[in-house]
């Protein structure tokens, strides 16, 4: 609940009148206006969990700050037919490295067993492994954009950009978290 300051106290801000309506009634629930400046103050985060010695949560402006990388890329969309986009962001590698994972990067045949899964916030989730983005093995430059075309990705959130992929599936729009750990049996 939001408290605002009267001369004799402090009124919950349901009980306050509201602009335009003559009887001040503001029905249960948040006052609208702290809805819409909730909505505002909001943006998307990536959660980073599993086997990190960091885990951490980031915004697309977090994510900013890291080194970024520019890909053009083309790509099958089932509904859309083939798409041609430039993205801009941080290598998904660096942003792992900076959350310090938990494998053993001295050891080779370990490291193949970890995968990444990654989730958006419509529920999609796609699976990377270790050794795509791991440089002694795929090393590719798969992204965690925090921009299309140009465009900030601010309000949707960072999207997962596998250029090396020549159907879409995988490119997972809002991301919102990005798993890493063990693949069963390993």
């Amino acid at each position: 609940m939001f408290l605002a300051a009267a001369a004799d106290g402090i009124i919950p801000r349901s009980q306050l009148r509201m602009a335009g309506d003559p009887t001040g009634y503001h029905p249960p629930g948040p006052h609208p206006a702290d809805r819409e400046g909730a909505r505002r103050m909001r943006r998307p985060a990536v959660r980073l969990h599993g086997h990190l010695d960091r885990p951490a949560e980031l915004t697309v402006g977090q994510l900013r700050d890291l080194p970024a990388q520019h890909v053009e890329v083309t790509f099958d969309c089932r509904t859309e037919g083939a798409q041609h986009h430039g993205y801009d962001g941080p290598r998904l590698w660096d942003v792992l490295r900076a959350a310090g994972p938990m494998v053993d990067l001295t050891a080779r045949k370990p490291r193949l067993g970890f995968l990444l899964a990654v989730t958006g916030a419509d529920g999609h989730r796609a699976v990377v492994s270790w050794a795509e983005i791991d440089p002694d093995f795929g090393g590719q430059q798969i992204l965690l954009a925090t921009s299309m075309d140009g465009a900030p990705l601010d309000e949707a959130g960072p999207q997962l950009v596998v250029p090396a992929d020549h159907c879409g599936a995988r490119y997972v729009s809002g991301v919102t978290a990005v798993w890493l750990g063990p693949a069963l049996g390993a």
